[in-house]
C-alpha cells in the first residue's frame, strides 16, 4: 500500500500555558504598549530584552515589531544612507533585500556554495565594493564565520547577522548574531519563537543600541527599556534619529518570554527530526544531503536537500508526486517566485548581474518546514516519501 502523509507543514504547536496566563494577565490590565506601566512596573517587553540579552551573550537586546524592521533598524543605527551599496546574499529571502531597499541603499549579491553558506571567495572578491554586509544566515545554515569575519575586518565591512532562522544556533559555541556588531532575529509563527510577528535586535555597541531605541519609537520614554545605553549616549543621537515605530507591544512579549526559557529544548527537539530525515534521504540517487560541519550548532527547524544538475521538469515532478502523497516541499529553482520562494533575479527593484555558480546551485534547492508538531515517527514516513519519489523519477531519466 502507498504511504500518504496527513499532517499539516503550516501547523504550530500551541502557546505554552504559561504564555497564555501572561497574555491574560496583560489583556486583563489593559496595558499592552510597552511604555504604559503602572508605577514600579518593568513591563513585559522590557523584561523580555534583558532576558534575551541574556540568553546570547549582548549587552544591549531591543524588541521590535518585526524581523524585517529590525534588519532595516540595524541599517539605519550603523550608518547606511541612500544610495550606499550593501553587500548581502543570493540565496536569501526577500525581506533581507526589502530591509536593504528600504532605506533606499542597493543591494549586492555575494554567490552561494553547494553546502547552502554565502561564497567566501565571492565575498573577498566583492569586499571592496561595500562597507556593510547584511549577513543571511539562509535557512540555518552557518558558513565559517571565522574566516568571514576575518575578510570583513580585514576590508573594513561592518557585519549585520540576519538570524532568523538561527536563534538558538552557534559557530564555535559563538552564539549566532554575536560574530557581527549587530544581530537581528525574527519571532513571526514560523520562526523558532512565535509571536505572530516579532523581532530582535541585539548589539555590544552604545550609540547603535541608543539610535535603534530611537528609531523604534522610544519618543524621549528610552529609559523604559530593559537594556539601555548611557544616557549621554542618548543626548548625542536624540535629536538627530528619526522615530520610524515598530515597537514590540507587552502581549506578545508576554507570549515570547516562556518560550525563551524553553527554547534550548524546542531546538534540541527540532534537531531530532531533522536528523530523522536526513537519516532517511541519505544515500538516494540524484539526491545530495547538506552535510553541516561540526563547528556548526544548528537548529533544524527545516530541511534543505540538492537536486543539482536535474532538469526543471524532473524537479517539478518530485514536487508534484510527493504533494499528492501529503509532503509539502517548496523549490528554489521555479522560473516564477512561488510564495517565498523568490530569489537574486526575481527582485527587480535590486539589479544584479548574473552568478552562473549561484544559479546552478540555487536550481537544485528542495526546502521542507519540519514543525514540531510532527513526530520522529512522521519525519521517517516524509523521508521515505521523499526517497521513493526522487528514486522513481530518477529511474525515469535513466531510462
Amino acid at each position: 500500500m502507498t504511504e500518504v502523509f496527513k499532517g499539516s507543514f503550516t501547523q504550530q504547536e500551541p502557546i505554552p500555558e504559561d504564555g497564555i496566563a501572561a497574555a491574560l494577565d496583560v489583556l486583563r490590565h489593559g496595558r499592552l504598549h510597552r511604555y504604559n506601566l503602572a508605577p514600579g512596573e518593568d513591563g513585559e517587553v522590557a523584561l523580555l530584552e534583558r532576558e534575551f540579552a541574556a540568553y546570547v551573550g549582548a549587552r544591549y537586546a531591543l524588541a521590535v515589531a518585526s524581523g524585517g524592521y529590525a534588519l532595516a533598524t540595524a541599517l539605519r543605527a550603523v550608518g547606511v544612507k541612500p544610495g550606499d551599496r550593501v553587500l548581502t546574499n543570493a540565496f536569501t529571502l526577500a525581506p533581507v533585500p526589502g530591509a536593504i531597499a528600504s532605506v533606499n541603499a542597493v543591494p549586492v549579491f555575494v554567490g552561494v556554495t553547494e553546502d547552502l553558506v554565502i561564497d567566501l571567495d565571492d565575498l573577498e572578491a566583492k569586499a571592496g565594493e561595500a562597507s556593510v554586509l547584511m549577513l543571511s544566515h539562509m535557512r540555518g545554515h552557518i558558513c565559517d564565520m571565522d574566516r568571514l569575519m576575518e575578510v570583513c575586518n580585514r576590508a573594513g565591512i561592518t557585519v549585520i547577522e540576519d538570524c532568523a532562522h538561527t536563534m538558538g544556533a552557534a559557530w564555535k559555541g559563538v552564539p549566532s548574531g554575536r560574530h557581527g556588531l549587530v544581530g537581528c532575529y525574527s519571532t513571526q509563527t514560523y520562526k523558532h519563537m512565535n509571536s505572530g510577528e516579532g523581532g530582535f535586535l541585539v548589539t555590544d555597541d552604545d550609540e547603535v543600541m541608543a539610535r535603534a531605541v530611537m528609531l523604534s519609537g522610544s519618543y524621549m520614554l528610552y529609559g523604559r527599556h530593559g537594556t539601555v545605553p548611557p544616557e549621554e549616549v542618548f543626548a548625542r543621537v536624540k535629536y538627530e534619529t528619526p522615530n520610524v515605530s515598530g515597537r514590540m507591544d507587552n502581549l506578545r512579549a508576554a507570549i515570547l518570554r516562556p518560550q525563551l526559557a524553553k527554547l534550548d529544548d524546542q531546538c534540541a527537539a527540532w534537531n531530532a527530526r531533522y536528523r530523522a530525515v536526513e537519516d532517511g534521504l541519505r544515500g538516494t540517487p540524484g539526491l545530495r544531503v547538506v552535510e553541516r560541519p561540526e563547528a556548526e550548532s544548528y537548529v533544524g527547524s527545516s530541511i534543505q536537500f540538492l537536486l543539482l544538475d536535474w532538469p526543471d521538469a524532473a524537479v517539478a515532478d518530485v514536487i508534484d508526486r510527493c504533494k499528492a502523497r501529503g509532503v509539502e516541499l517548496k523549490w528554489f529553482g521555479g522560473a516564477e517566485p512561488t510564495g517565498f520562494t523568490s530569489r537574486y533575479d526575481s527582485w527587480r527593484y535590486a539589479p544584479s548581474e548574473r552568478m552562473p555558480k549561484s544559479d546552478r546551485v540555487l536550481k537544485g534547492i528542495v526546502d521542507m518546514r519540519l514543525p514540531l508538531t510532527f513526530s520522529l515517527d512522521d519525519c521517517a514516513l516524509i523521508a521515505r516519501i521523499i526517497r521513493a519519489e526522487v528514486g522513481a523519477v530518477w529511474q525515469e531519466q535513466a531510462a
